[in-house]
């Protein structure tokens, strides 16, 4: 017997395997990635309805990792909260299980033509979408074929006395041994980043007959542990409390519901034989060739039972999860840094819509930054205040910094896969992010205005001091305009953006207007009429940003 070969057949098929599954799960993220962000941010506070959304995001994925790490950009973000994350964490569970159902549905035959189909769409088609659907149709068929050779680098050492040997260690019979599968399965989904792969193992395993049906039934209890780490490794180095809440449920759920299984699992095994045998499913004992034909069937019944019987506890008790997790998670910093700076990491770079909820979110707090200061500088056109007016470089420094993050990551991210609309998407955020930092130069030329004004003793007569309020305040109107925009779409926005931005220009027509007809008069001084045309061409310039941002939330939010 050849031990090295089997050893390189057996990781060369799990390899082709999780290959093939993160090909499968990138393809059904591009081709439906628009719908499971409108879907994940639609989300309600009630917790049945965040579960069934949960299952079904995660049932199109075909990653509950994936979609845990979204949740975890969203909530990072500020566009979900980490209550509701919670009820989708829960459902992910149960969606995550629709793999396993396919694996033990046998479907091998199918995975050559699969690879064929797949690579002609992938590499020979010229349409973005039939590319992504050839990423589909090509993961599935190396998933399959993956199991194939796993099983077939197995099949040699399942009547050799040693390896026996070896299995029989992983036994049941008592509760030692059962925690010692749940480690080795946790271990093992640790090590390949990805539950599916490892429940795949599992069942060429057990169809080989070296693992008993409650010997991988125990390991899949422990591949549930494992994957959670995935979440936790995205949260590294993040600050956000809720994230790391979002992640912390994760993990407390699945080893919680571990926990409750292990305290009845010999009636569980019972169960799933029982309802995988009302399905149709032959004996587990079946064998054909020396293989155990139906054991998949019963593996992958017991992995949805679990998760089923998980998700119906903690939705009853969900308010005490959310308690336990901020229990145990970092308490929020709640001396927050006035000029905090973005904070991204690599851990969402492989998903697209989690990294590029992070950045809107991001985006949110520059706007409303920029909008708090913008605030407290309309404040000094009416009377001087040093220390507004002595902030500015600072705070242009930071929108400056701001942008500069902003835009990188943005371009780290459209360095990966993205389709049509996630390209368009980052496309849309770069101006955004260039009109906020724009903005922040018009406020800095409005403060060094005002300034020079004050240290000169000029005075503005009572009509140009209004008609500087008035334009101010229509730029705050639009400011909030947009921030409300962004956190919740609205009807008509686009069409009252442009109202706002067509009044700004409007008010700096009459005002130029008007400042000509006093100077004719002898009403106002020329230098004094110099600073209030500057000021009122700032802020015209800055409604002509506020309108750029608003096409750009317009097209991507």
């Amino acid at each position: 017997m050849n031990l090295t070969g089997i050893i390189m057949q057996t990781l060369g098929g799990l390899g082709l395997f999780i290959l093939g599954m993160k090909m499968m799960t990138e393809g059904l993220q591009a081709t439906a990635g628009q719908k499971i962000r409108q879907i994940l941010e639609a989300i309600s506070s009630n917790r049945f309805f965040g579960c069934a959304t949960g299952a079904g995001v995660t049932a199109m994925i075909q990653s509950s990792s994936a979609t845990t790490v979204m949740l975890i950009g969203f909530v990072s973000a500020g566009i979900m909260s980490f209550e509701q994350s919670v009820g989708v964490i829960i459902g992910a569970n149960i969606g995550t299980t629709i793999t396993g159902q396919m694996i033990a549905f046998k479907l091998t035959k199918l995975a050559l033509p699969a690879i064929a189909i797949g690579v002609v769409l992938k590499y020979f088609s010229n349409k973005r979408n039939y590319r992504y659907i050839g990423d589909i149709i090509l993961g599935f068929g190396l998933l399959f074929y993956g199991m194939t050779v796993m099983k077939n680098g197995l099949s040699p050492i399942k009547s050799d006395p040693q390896f026996i040997e070896i299995f029989t260690t992983f036994s049941t019979q008592s509760i030692g041994g059962i925690l010692l599968c749940i480690l080795m399965g946790t271990l093992l989904t640790v090590a390949v980043q990805s539950s599916s792969a490892t429940v795949g193992l599992t069942m060429t395993l057990a169809a080989s007959g070296l693992l008993t049906f409650p010997t991988a039934l125990a390991l899949v209890l422990g591949e549930n542990i494992g994957t959670t780490v995935t979440a936790q490794l995205s949260t590294m180095g993040s600050h956000n409390a809720d994230a790391h809440r979002t992640a912390n449920a994760h993990t407390i759920f699945n080893i919680a519901g571990v926990g409750i299984i292990l305290l009845i699992f010999p009636w569980f095994v019972n169960i799933v034989e029982i309802i995988t045998l009302k399905l149709g499913a032959g004996a587990v004992t079946h064998t054909v060739n020396g293989e155990y034909v139906n054991i998949s069937r019963y593996i992958a019944n017991g992995h949805t039972l679990f998760n089923v019987i998980n998700a119906m506890v903690f939705l009853i008790f969900l308010p005490r999860l959310v308690q336990l997790t901020i229990l145990i998670s970092p308490k929020p910093d709640r001396s927050k840094q006035r000029y905090q700076l973005p904070e991204f990491d690599s851990g969402y770079i492989d998903s697209p819509i989690g990294a590029l909820a992070k950045v809107k979110g991001e985006i949110i707090k520059n706007i409303e930054f920029f909008h708090k200061n913008f605030k407290k500088l309309s404040t000094c056109i009416v009377i001087r205040d040093d220390d507004i007016l002595g902030e500015r470089e600072a705070v242009e420094e930071h929108l400056d910094n701001c942008q500069k993050i902003i835009i990188k990551y943005l371009t780290t991210i459209f360095q990966g896969e993205l389709n049509k609309a996630e390209a368009k998407e980052i496309s849309e955020m770069m101006r955004i992010a260039n009109n906020i930092e724009r903005l922040g130069d018009s406020m800095e030329n409005v403060s060094k205005i005002l300034e020079k004004i004050y240290d000169n003793n000029f005075e503005f007569t009572g009509q140009a001091q209004q008609d500087l309020l008035d334009i101010s305040g229509q730029v705050d109107k639009f400011i909030t305009l947009i921030i409300d925009e962004m956190h919740e779409k609205m009807e008509g926005f686009y069409q009252k953006a442009l109202a706002n931005e067509d009044r700004i220009d409007q008010l700096r027509e009459n005002m130029r207007d008007q400042h000509i007809e006093r100077l004719r008069k002898g009403e106002c001084q020329v230098d004094v009429g110099v600073f209030f045309i500057s000021l009122v061409s700032n802020y015209e310039k800055m409604g002509d940003c506020c309108l750029n941002i608003a096409t750009g939330v317009n097209r991507i939010i």
